[in-house]
């Protein structure tokens, strides 16, 4: 680096500590822009991780019916509010579902899951984290997961008051690691638990969700107490060999729609279509984001280009006398170009710094598990000194042109 270019890179760092705030508020959206790209497309590559991770995990031969019409990159849904976990949804599958399903020829295990509203209370005491999740005594086997203590209820006690539990649920709702044989109330009915499934590392295709905080009892004892045969948000069904899964698929898919009076309101995906399906609404999101972060990172230069335009009106003396003592036109552009760079640059350093530490936040205290994506890093980094610089040039070409005894004589 040259004397000169030296110079003025220390001249930008004394304009920039000299006016703080005005400098910290120039910067403000360059950071804000980079904060976002770096944050969400973490986040959106951490959700993809995860869903390949339950793919792995759960296995090829996995069916994932839901209700409403989610096809592949399209995303077309119907009565769905959630496509992407289908946790929350305004229309749901049935018991009857279920039942179609199982006589379905290929199927071996199927497990439903529901959300039943409503608080566990055991001996006075509640957690706002514990939900109710309603399924059948197939779903340690459709999702691989071992229930550590105790054991599943029976097939032929599947309309009876009994609970599986995760491990977190037995020490926030029961305080002990292992409460079998514990009471809990729940809706007006007395459940008991009779196992507790060894830690939840992966939740079918959700990253938010932690199956750890959730109890399980039988889908049909949840019908019983809320009077309705409904509520499932998602029925799983093994085939027990991945090269059966399309025709099984297809028969399922025939099998439900003439149950359904002809209407196909609902949608059989295949491991991958879901994951697929999953990741695509994930690509969405990042797309928002970042046209989001392209306004905020053109906001941030429109600000730079201001606090420019803002300096080289108040040192039009200090440009009279540089250019009086021979700085020449190309020195003078140089200066406040780079100083406008090193604002850009400033702003990259702090937004990057915050968008690490937001990762690390979400991964450690959120069931999200974001990864840093240096490439987002490089790109919204890159991005932001371009702005910088094509903002900083009007500013720094109005400086350079400033003749010298009149810039003199400007108070």
């Amino acid at each position: 680096m040259s004397a000169i270019m030296r110079g003025n890179f220390r001249m930008a760092l004394s304009s920039i500590k000299s006016a703080k705030w005005r400098s910290v508020l120039t910067m403000t959206g360059v950071i804000v822009g980079i904060v976002a790209v770096v944050t969400v497309v973490g986040i959106g590559e951490g959700v993809k991780h995860q869903v390949t991770g339950t793919l792995d995990h759960y296995g090829k031969d996995l069916l994932i019916v839901r209700p409403g019409q989610v096809s592949g990159s399209d995303m077309v849904s119907t009565g769905n509010t959630d496509v992407l976990f289908g946790m929350n949804n305004t229309t749901s599958l049935t018991t009857d579902d279920v039942k179609t399903i199982t006589r379905a020829p290929g199927v071996q295990e199927v497990a439903p899951l529901g959300v039943v509203p409503g608080t566990p209370n055991a001996d006075g005491q509640t957690s706002s984290a514990v939900f109710v999740l309603a399924t059948s005594n197939d779903l340690g086997q459709v999702l691989r997961q071992n229930v550590e203590e105790g054991d599943f209820w029976a097939a032929d006690a599947a309309n009876s008051n009994t609970a599986v539990i995760g491990q977190k649920v037995a020490s926030e709702l029961f305080g002990e690691p292992v409460p079998l044989g514990r009471r809990f109330d729940f809706r007006g009915q007395t459940f008991i638990v009779r196992g507790v499934f060894s830690p939840w590392l992966n939740v079918p295709f959700s990253p938010t969700a932690n199956f750890n905080d959730a109890i399980f009892i039988p889908y049909q004892a949840a019908a019983r107490i809320r009077n309705d045969n409904s509520g499932l948000y998602a029925i799983l069904a093994k085939t027990g060999d991945p090269k059966t899964v399309t025709p099984v698929k297809n028969t399922v898919i025939s099998k439900l729609k003439a149950a359904h009076g002809g209407q196909q309101d609902f949608s059989v995906l295949d491991a991958k279509e879901s994951a697929s399906a999953s990741a695509d609404v994930v690509h969405l999101l990042s797309v928002w984001i970042w046209a989001v972060a392209a306004i905020s990172l053109f906001i941030g230069g429109v600000g730079i280009m201001n606090i420019m335009l803002l300096s080289v009106t108040e040192r039009m003396h200090e440009i009279g006398v540089r250019k009086a003592i021979g700085a020449t036109s190309q020195q003078i552009l140089w200066q406040f170009l780079l100083e406008a760079t090193v604002l850009s640059f400033i702003g990259c350093v702090i937004g990057v710094v915050i968008s690490l530490g937001s990762i690390g936040l979400l991964y450690t205290y959120t069931y999200l598990k974001p990864v840093v994506s240096w490439q987002a890093i490089v790109l919204a980094t890159g991005v932001s000194l371009g702005v910088g610089i094509l903002f900083g040039t009007a500013p720094a070409v109005k400086a350079a042109r400033k003749d010298p005894i009149q810039a003199l004589r400007h108070e």
